[in-house]
């Protein structure tokens, strides 16, 4: 499919740095690849930036937020998410950590998925990555609480056994507020992003990476409107 992403990806504006203002919104990009073979791949990707800021909407930390894949009334609970992220019943009912774990299992299982039905290798590993990433902080604070890790496990068998994110756990817990810790947390996802990404190749995979990148730039700077906002 490179060719066919050749004047897509051409045409795609080009990401600052993390801490630099996002060139287009997500949604946006969605758009765009509404007749792209990679658009299943770029949603998989983009669902998981949806869902945190569902989470931080449901928590009282933003008052808004500009999904890409879920609709506004998903996010706010008002609506249902999609039958793709609903937990079979034997495996919700024996699920015994929050229930927004439960989606996150479920929703890593469906990238998962969604990768290896169009033989995506670079979204099979970004979700390896994650998974790895996030198990490994739910380790941490688990232990820090005096309880038990599994319990805050997801989706373990997804999980990439080779990626080294202790020092990124290291970074994270080190970090002197919350804002520095996450951070410390998509700086590493960066660093990973352009050590994996298929730069150049017009490939799907090159289009999915670019998806997580503008998440994450995204992501730092709504971190930074926050915590200006904190500031004033």
């Amino acid at each position: 499919m490179a060719v066919g992403n050749y004047y897509l990806v051409t045409s795609l504006p080009s990401l600052g740095e993390l801490g630099s203002a996002p060139p287009l919104a997500p949604a946006e990009l969605m758009k765009r690849l509404a007749e792209s073979h990679a658009r299943d791949l770029v949603a998989a990707v983009l669902l998981a930036d949806d869902l945190i800021q569902r989470e931080a909407y449901l928590a009282g930390e933003v008052d808004e937020a500009e999904p890409a894949v879920l609709s506004v009334a998903q996010v706010q609970d008002d609506e249902p998410l999609p039958a793709s992220l609903a937990p079979e019943p034997a495996a919700a009912t024996a699920h015994q950590g929050p229930a927004s774990d439960a989606v996150w299992d479920v929703y890593f299982r469906h990238a998962h998925a969604v990768a290896r039905r169009q033989n995506a290798a670079f979204l099979e590993a970004w979700v390896g990555f994650e998974v790895a990433l996030r198990n490994a902080l739910a380790t941490a604070r688990a232990k820090a609480l005096n309880l038990d890790p599994e319990t805050y496990v997801v989706a373990a068998d997804l999980a990439d056994a080779d990626a080294d994110v202790s020092r990124l756990v290291s970074e994270w817990a080190d970090a002197a507020n919350p804002f520095e810790g996450l951070r410390a947390l998509d700086r590493g996802r960066w660093a990973w992003l352009f050590e994996h990404d298929a730069h150049f190749s017009f490939a799907d995979a090159e289009l999915t990476a670019y998806a997580a990148k503008l998440v994450l730039v995204a992501r730092w700077h709504r971190l930074q409107q926050a915590d200006r906002s904190s500031a004033t």
